[in-house]
């Protein structure tokens, strides 16, 4: 299959694969102010929870590579704009929060004595958060390999592989694991309107992998559960709250009652950094509204009369109780969630701790 990588540090600037292109061009853009990767990542060149963590990450350690600074208090303070901004670009995705306060914690650090200290641990930091991903997301797919029958047909909602994250991927790593491991599978790509994303890019990464796959239109979930037979669903998150309670792209809310009106096992798969333990449950999670030219134009061919009312959420809250398990990197969580959720993330705490640190403290800063 070709490589391909959705965010990276090259030369001192940020390297954005642009999804929004995808699958007709595979075009590269670089980032050189952290303003710019909010605007990105709003407009959705990059796109998926744990990408938009190691995005923000990577932004916030443009603010404070390019930054000209001349003293610590100075260099935080920028950063503290630098993150305000960038908070504002997606409200839903708990990743891109949790990227920047793991930051800012880390340019806290009262032993960061100068602008160059900060520099070298910001972007260090930057680069742990990418690289403890790409190794989460294939621990995730290790952790779900006994849920995976020999021969399964799959349904998977939106875009949760490579593109997704920094590598490998959450949900569609779930699948890519099993078939790595000889198993049989099926995947049946829901479109995912409006943006398209399984139908655009989880169908471009399934080709590349060599995995059999079907796309569907989303309202045909239930035909291919009744007529077919579908072992399993699989998700992505972008937040879940500590009840079980789950936002992500709009439509999983559906798949999940039809799951469930089936007998069909519902899994939602994401790392613990998606698991907000601060909110009670799904009421409690901002869903953000998008543009209405994504429901009234394909292709930018307009499909409504002139006029139209519209609403365009981008994701939704699938209820905890229509959910199977969450996947993640320290375990597989079951109800009660109210339980597991945080054992789970004390556990991914404590295996971050007793890690070496990915940069070492090394890291250069190459700008």
């Amino acid at each position: 299959m070709s490589t391909y990588r959705s965010i990276e540090w090259k030369d001192g600037v940020v390297r954005l694969l642009d999804q929004r292109l995808i699958p007709h061009e595979t075009v590269y853009v670089d980032y050189a102010d952290y303003r710019d990767v909010a605007t990105a990542i709003r407009e959705m060149v990059i796109r998926g929870a744990p990408a938009l963590g190691a995005a923000a990450a990577y932004a916030m350690a443009l603010a404070a590579v390019h930054s000209q600074a001349a003293d610590a208090a100075s260099l935080r303070a920028e950063l503290a704009q630098a993150a305000a901004v960038l908070r504002t670009a997606r409200p839903t995705a708990a990743n891109l929060f949790w990227a920047i306060q793991r930051v800012m914690d880390r340019a806290a650090d009262p032993g960061l004595a100068t602008p160059a200290d900060i520099r070298t641990a910001v972007l260090a930091e930057a680069h742990a958060i990418a690289e403890e991903d790409v190794q989460a997301n294939r621990q995730i797919g290790l952790n779900a390999l006994p849920l995976i029958p020999d021969k399964a047909n799959i349904i998977h909602h939106c875009n949760t592989g490579g593109l997704a994250t920094v590598g490998y991927g959450t949900a569609l790593g779930v699948i890519r694991a099993a078939h790595e491991h000889g198993k049989r599978v099926h995947v049946f790509v829901d479109e995912t309107r409006p943006r398209l994303q399984g139908a655009r890019l989880t169908a471009w990464e399934l080709k590349q992998l060599g995995i059999p796959h079907t796309v569907i239109v989303d309202g045909a979930s239930g035909y291919f559960m009744r007529t077919v037979g579908i072992d399993l669903c699989v998700v992505g998150c972008d937040r879940v709250a500590r009840n079980g309670d789950t936002a992500n792209k709009i439509g999983t809310y559906n798949l999940a009652l039809v799951a469930h009106a089936h007998g069909v096992p519902f899994y939602v798969v994401g790392p613990t950094s998606t698991i907000d333990l601060s909110i009670p449950n799904g009421d409690a999670i901002q869903v953000e509204e998008r543009p209405a030219r994504e429901i009234t134009q394909i292709g930018g061919e307009q499909i409504t009369p002139d006029g139209v009312a519209v609403a365009n959420p981008a994701f939704d809250v699938t209820p905890a109780r229509y959910i199977t398990a969450i996947i993640t990197e320290a375990g597989i969580a079951y109800p009660p969630y109210e339980e597991s959720l945080p054992d789970l993330v004390a556990r991914a705490q404590e295996q971050r701790k007793q890690m070496e640190p990915w940069a070492a403290g090394s890291e250069q800063v190459d700008v």
